[in-house]
């Protein structure tokens, strides 16, 4: 967050699902899950200008309409004292969270009194009401997540390690990663596997990053989505082969994708890596850490 000019700018992480269990379908038709997320420094930006005349601009016009950011400024009870512009990096629809992270940017400013007197509102319930991943957001590190995303438990600070994430060329809706998901449980003999709590491997991821462990926190990527995306897309299936062709030794779905990354302990390995994939097989690709709060230093 950073002020120039009477222009009050935001920054705002994308994320990684390091881990991503899928645990059940509820009646209502949610999904409870466990995941372990980590907040990297790949950023959408929002400016904020003081205006008597509330407006809303995306870099991509495409997002105009709608938009969290608009949403949270009204619960924030902010929306009309600013005109905001939001200049969109993260991709739209890989899984990396950017729309609510952008929405918990302007919550999180809210909160800390940037926007002015900080309303008596209840935050995480805002929060919830915006999106599932927008609760993490507001830890602002790396964080065990569970429930159908309101359970948020920060780990703290999170290694100075580094991301290849790759935007193949498909679009996958969240609505159908879940039919894809469901449809291939069913067809399951013996059901949903039982996953307790205690032996949990997001909880093995936490205590990976807590002590640093870069093996160990390898060795317990998961995602429930990414064996049925993977089969379902095959421009998906394409970047993961040129991540891997790359050198890449771990590659996972973020979310429900179509987003893939590769972890890397050190950023010279992490840049080699990104140089060597065909970006034939990719719309983008990005190279950066972890992203580190100033609240978690």
């Amino acid at each position: 967050m950073r002020t120039k000019c009477g222009v009050l700018t935001l920054l705002a992480p994308a994320k990684i699902n390091t881990t991503l269990e899928i645990l059940a379908r509820r009646d209502d038709g949610y999904h409870t899950l466990r995941s372990v997320m980590v907040p990297i420094a790949l950023y959408d930006r929002i400016d904020l200008v003081p205006s008597d005349a509330p407006a809303f601009a995306a870099s991509d016009p495409a997002l105009s309409q709608g938009n969290l950011v608009v949403r949270a400024l009204e619960l924030a009870r902010a929306s009309g004292r600013y005109a905001a512009t939001l200049h969109k990096i993260i991709p739209v629809g890989g899984g990396l969270g950017g729309g609510s992270s952008d929405a918990a940017a302007i919550l999180r400013a809210a909160m800390e009194g940037e926007l002015g007197e900080v309303a008596a509102i209840d935050w995480l319930a805002a929060a919830r009401t915006l999106g599932s991943d927008v609760p993490f957001f507001l830890a602002g590190t790396g964080a065990l997540v569970e429930g159908t995303g309101e359970r948020v438990t920060a780990v703290g600070g999170v290694p100075d390690w580094w991301v290849v994430v790759v935007r193949p060329h498909a679009f996958v809706g969240t609505a159908d990663a879940y039919r894809l998901l469901d449809g291939a449980r069913a067809k399951l003999p013996t059901g949903l596997p039982s996953r307790p709590r205690a032996t949990s491997v997001s909880l093995a991821a936490i205590d990976a990053l807590q002590r640093r462990d870069f093996d160990a926190f390898a060795a317990t990527l998961v995602n429930d989505f990414h064996d049925v995306i993977l089969a379902a897309y095959p421009p998906v299936a394409d970047a993961d082969r040129a991540l891997r062709a790359a050198g890449a030794a771990h590659v996972l779905l973020s979310g429900s994708g179509s987003c893939l990354f590769a972890p890397f302990e050190r950023e010279n390995d992490a840049r080699a890596t990104a140089a060597r994939v065909d970006a034939r097989a990719t719309e983008a690709i990005f190279t950066v850490p972890f992203h580190h709060d100033r609240a978690w230093r």
